[in-house]
């Protein structure tokens, strides 16, 4: 019997799993999630006990691997959706955690902003640490912060509002929300930093790329991001639209010659190595 292609959650919740080898599973995450802390005291939306609780109690989707350990080695916000990297075992914990730490992975977002920014590609070096005045907040902080990087791209705008295409060099908390805020533009729907909206936080995490750490294999990582374009009433990026199963986008290697293993649940999200340099 084929291995389910997403994670079924006590509540009903479906959690699609867009790549999965024998060291990782890539998850999409779902919004209002949070990572952390490991208790059930402040949310009953505990992502890594949800995941825990369902691999104790035998659930089919963990069954069917002999999965026994998943924990993720990056963080989203509560409000990020997208893809949330975890580690299938505890000895690989330190080596994936390792390539966030060292700045080997490329990670891709989009991001919807109240406004429009005045170019259409910039960068961002602000540096970033903890709001004194309001725990929970951060704050541009020249003085006392850490060093952060984002390079922003402006995909399509419309009256009052941009697609922005970040990629964070760096993993600060809340980094893409206040690098956009420090060109007065915040991700719409930022309940922090900017103006709720009902439809949540216009951020998610739509690409991963890393060598594996064991095998030293291209890896390459997308999520869907149909639904989130038009959501917000713009068009899929040529980059980021779907494509028929099996077939690589320009500049990409076959992904059956590869040996790469797309699940079956998203064919539009493509997981497949990426080709060497100079190739």
């Amino acid at each position: 019997m084929a291995k389910p292609t997403q994670i079924e959650l006590s509540d009903g919740t479906r959690i699609p799993i867009l790549y999965e080898d024998r060291v990782v599973m890539a998850l999409d995450k779902p919004v209002g999630w949070i990572l952390g802390p490991d208790d059930w005291e402040h949310t009953a939306r505990n992502l890594p006990l949800a995941l825990q609780s369902s691999i104790q109690a035998g659930d089919f989707w963990a069954r069917s691997r002999n999965l026994r350990f998943l924990k993720h080695v990056h963080r989203l916000d509560a409000g990020t959706s997208g893809i949330l990297l975890c580690s299938k075992s505890i000895g690989a914990m330190e080596p994936l955690s390792r390539l966030f730490a060292d700045r080997r992975i490329s990670k891709t977002y989009l991001a919807v902003t109240d406004g429009i920014p005045r170019k259409m590609e910039w960068a961002c070096d602000d540096a970033l640490g903890p709001d004194p005045r309001e725990p929970g907040r951060h704050w541009l902080d020249p003085k006392a912060g850490k060093d952060a990087h984002t390079d922003f791209k402006v995909l399509e705008k419309r009256q009052y509002t941009a697609l922005v295409e970040a990629h964070p060099l760096t993993g600060r908390t809340h980094q893409i929300r206040l690098h956009l805020l420090a060109v007065t533009t915040p991700v719409q729907g930022d309940e922090l930093y900017g103006t709720p909206h009902p439809d949540g936080l216009a951020l998610r995490s739509v690409g991963l790329e890393y060598k594996d750490p064991f095998t030293g294999k291209p890896v390459r990582i997308r999520a869907p991001v149909v639904e989130f374009c038009r959501r917000y009433g713009f068009a899929v990026p040529a980059a980021f639209a779907p494509r028929p199963s099996g077939a690589p986008r320009a500049g990409e290697a076959n992904p059956k010659a590869a040996g790469a293993k797309p699940t079956k649940s998203a064919p539009a999200s493509g997981v497949v190595p990426k080709p060497p340099a100079g190739s």
